[in-house]
């Protein structure tokens, strides 16, 4: 069963890109797991749009932790959307890097089509808060897992996604 990953920026397009590659991939509907957990008015903005521009083409399932326990469920291909967000939901409740190292091995050691969307954060300077580091520190190592574990790897940048791998 395949397994892709595309990576970039913030607003990059590759939320839109990788919705496209998984209903081109699957024969059922797939699956949308939205990981986003905090919520303020401009990430509710934001969730709302993404909810409107995948409109009834994805079932939804909402998810901000157990990736494995509800990927390992599914019959269809899963959207995972967006890794980035559940790193961060994942140190916000004291998971630890081999808590989610752990976590995405399982997952990727599924027999199942799954497709990773993940925020590129390593490209800019070093912040100057501790949080902040260990956040991009973990990112990198697990884009590195995920992509080391797919069958193709999309970089994207101006909507436009480049087969790497």
């Amino acid at each position: 069963m395949k397994k892709a990953l595309f990576i970039g920026g913030i607003k990059s397009g590759k939320s839109l890109n990788a919705q496209n590659y998984i209903l081109a991939l699957s024969s059922k509907q797939p699956i949308y797991l939205a990981t986003t957990e905090f919520i303020d008015k401009e990430m509710q903005e934001r969730i709302d749009a993404h909810k409107q521009g995948r409109s009834d083409d994805f079932e939804t399932i909402e998810e901000p932790i157990k990736l494995y326990n509800i990927i390992s469920k599914c019959n269809n291909a899963v959207l995972v959307e967006c890794v980035s967000m559940w790193i961060n939901n994942m140190l916000y409740h004291g998971f630890t890097f081999a808590d989610m190292k752990e976590e995405l091995e399982k997952v990727l050691a599924l027999d199942k089509e799954v497709v990773f969307v993940l925020n590129d954060v390593g490209s800019g300077v070093i912040p100057d808060n501790a949080l902040a580091r260990e956040f991009i520190d973990i990112s990198g190592k697990l884009s590195q897992l995920i992509a080391s574990k797919c069958d193709e790897v999309y970089h994207t940048i101006a909507g436009i996604s480049t087969r790497i791998k």
